[in-house]
């Protein structure tokens, strides 16, 4: 059986107007993201979004290398998700996600109530080597997905400031 993998490119972006965003996007989700002790190698999470509905997923992802993971997802109900934030090992992050259908990708902009300038940018691919584009109006900082500080699991531990990602330019 094959294993389900996810493959991925990261930005980090100047902070779009979400005004100006939101009517482009397919959908809009407000989250939440706890993650959770887990066996070495392997990152566990669950998390709670609010679009039209609310759900709930838990997910251990298994990092192959820097751009991709084997990834196992699924639905939970509301009691299992409570019940899993008792095995939490770090702070909960918070994000509002929008999706932006574009060039045949879907591109998923995190926006962070603790960053007023930035935001995160990822497209999933299906090979490594895909290319992809970008909208000429989003800004790109630089990229990220090496970038471990900025995987959301270590941001649930530190956060970095604003001042300090802009002058790694």
């Amino acid at each position: 059986m094959k294993e389900p993998m996810e493959i991925e490119r990261k930005f980090l972006i100047r902070r779009p107007d979400p005004e100006i965003l939101k009517p482009r996007c397919s959908a809009v989700y407000r989250m939440e993201q706890t993650y959770l002790t887990a066996p070495e190698g392997i990152t566990a999470r669950v998390r709670r979004r609010v679009g039209e509905r609310e759900e709930f997923f838990y997910t251990e992802k298994e990092y192959r290398t820097a751009r991709s993971c084997v990834e196992r997802e699924r639905s939970i109900t509301r009691q299992e998700y409570e019940s899993l934030l008792q095995r939490r090992e770090a702070e909960t992050i918070c994000k509002t996600r929008y999706c932006l259908p574009y060039a045949g990708h879907t591109l998923e902009i995190d926006l962070y109530p603790f960053w007023q300038q930035l935001a995160v940018l990822e497209v999933e691919l299906q090979e490594e080597g895909e290319p992809f584009r970008l909208p000429p109006e989003i800004t790109v900082v630089r990229e990220v997905t090496e970038d471990r500080r900025l995987k959301n699991a270590a941001l649930a531990r530190h956060i970095p400031p604003e001042e300090e990602l802009l002058a790694d330019l």
